[in-house]
């Protein structure tokens, strides 16, 4: 079987899973092409990242005359079915925060993408996000292309539904992917029930780094770790707030932000304003790796989002034996059971907030350990990435 994966920017720093799942779909003996909108000049830090940015195919890297060639080509040997794409992308544009000109281009970028998927003998295309690259995958399949699938992750999708036309590519798609029992009751809002059954749960995934190897490391008492993009969706402000009142406390620790992102300034102002740079480290982005080296070195990764889909990086920690401070939001409870693997707190309490970071601080070790045990099994049951790539794979061929 040879399919096709389409997600608009990869490999990228956050977006691991993906790769992850492309691999484990190859250990099944599943031939796999890489097709990116952009992407070919982002900085990287993960070697396994570089890797893959060399078997990526990038639609806009040779800028628009490649485009315009693709759609005169297809507007001559296919006018019906161009036309009849051009009119669903005006559907889709009528209703989107987009204007018109940037549809029109996801127009063009279907053609090429047709294209190349034509001389390849692709045949399935799957699309990473339900935005602009499902747009795109649908597209294709309209001007003729392959049967056509998307993963919804969220919290994106869910914030502007109608104006990224979700419903329109659920019912046109041949079967929709949720990362959790959460993000599949959110695309059922959306569609008819006769749609429902095409929208199926298939679980991000750890590889063996994650859930074969992991060391015996002793676990360093006052240390916790936050990783992920630093936005306002990953709630880094209020965890700063809350260790501002530990510190106010006496308690002792040490907080590790691992990551970046658009609100680096206003946390580095908070850190500098409070007083925390004694306490508070940023690391910046960092490799898969260091942030294993990270984790493995904390007492517990703490993550107080706002909104989410069900985060790969609590699937990390819990792997490693790591307890997880996080909140009730999306998927997050489907996975973390709070008093078994760590602590979930209703999102956007600070008190609550402050009582879980005070409590992990304060349990034994012995206590930590048996929690990280628990963490560990769970998560092995649930996100083992050979087993998730074997649903997808009987969803691509069925």
């Amino acid at each position: 079987m040879r399919i096709a994966y389409l997600i608009n920017q990869y490999p990228k720093v956050s977006h691991s899973f993906i790769r992850r799942e492309i691999q484990a779909l190859e250990r099944l003996g599943v031939s796999v092409m890489r097709i990116s909108i952009r992407g070919w000049n982002e900085p990287l830090v993960d070697t396994e990242d570089a890797k893959e940015r060399e078997q990526t195919r990038y639609v806009l890297r040779q800028g628009a005359l490649p485009l315009i060639a693709a759609v005169l080509r297809l507007i001559l040997s296919r006018p019906i079915r161009t036309l009849r794409t051009l009119a669903l992308e005006l559907k889709m544009a009528r209703h989107s925060d987009r204007p018109l000109p940037v549809h029109l281009v996801y127009l063009a970028e279907a053609c090429q993408i047709f294209i190349w998927l034509k001389h390849a003998d692709v045949t399935h295309l799957h699309a990473h996000f339900g935005t602009n690259s499902a747009e795109v995958a649908m597209l294709v399949h309209m001007l003729g292309g392959p049967s056509w699938s998307f993963t919804v992750h969220g919290p994106e999708e869910f914030d502007k539904p109608y104006q990224i036309g979700l419903a329109e590519k659920i019912r046109r798609a041949h079967f929709v992917v949720a990362i959790s029992s959460y993000g599949r009751s959110q695309l059922y809002r959306f569609v008819h029930h006769s749609y429902w059954p095409k929208i199926q749960v298939v679980h991000c995934g750890l590889d063996r780094k994650f859930l074969h190897d992991v060391p015996g490391e002793p676990i360093l008492p006052r240390r916790l770790v936050c990783v992920g993009r630093i936005c306002e969706q990953k709630g880094q402000l209020l965890l700063l707030e809350a260790v501002e009142r530990l510190a106010d406390q006496g308690v002792d620790y040490e907080l590790v932000l691992a990551g970046g992102g658009e609100m680096c300034g206003e946390v580095e102002q908070f850190i500098a304003d409070h007083h925390l740079a004694s306490k508070v480290r940023i690391t910046g982005w960092i490799t898969g790796d260091q942030v294993r080296e990270e984790l493995l070195a904390s007492r517990g990764l703490v993550l107080p989002s706002f909104a989410e889909g069900l985060p790969v990086v609590i699937m990390e920690a819990m792997a490693l034996r790591r307890p997880v401070i996080s909140t009730f939001v999306a998927g997050i409870p489907e996975l973390v059971i709070s008093g078994q693997h760590g602590w979930l707190v209703p999102s956007g309490d600070l008190d609550a907030l402050v009582s879980a970071i005070r409590q992990c601080l304060d349990a034994s070790d012995l206590d930590i350990a048996t929690m990280g045990n628990a963490a560990r099994e769970r998560v092995s049951r649930f996100h083992d990435a050979d087993k998730e790539a074997s649903k997808l794979l009987g969803l691509f061929s069925s």
